[in-house]
């Protein structure tokens, strides 16, 4: 399974609202999402990957004019 489809599935059951058995066949299995998304939650992914969008930006490469 593809990693953009268990980010897709997550950002949809967030903005439906719906439960995880009610996730689109599209996303795949609901299962498959499940175990996925808790072993990203073991690994701090989505923390990581808040951190990183959310962090300062890296301005040494910024070029000004």
């Amino acid at each position: 399974m593809n990693s953009r489809f268990v980010v897709e599935a997550v950002l949809w059951i967030v903005r439906t609202g719906s439960p995880l058995r009610d996730l689109l066949l599209e996303f795949g299995k609901w299962n498959t999402v499940f175990q996925r998304f808790r072993d990203w939650i073991k690994a701090n992914v989505f923390q990581k990957l808040f951190d990183t969008l959310s962090g300062q930006p890296d301005m040494k490469y910024a070029l000004a004019d």
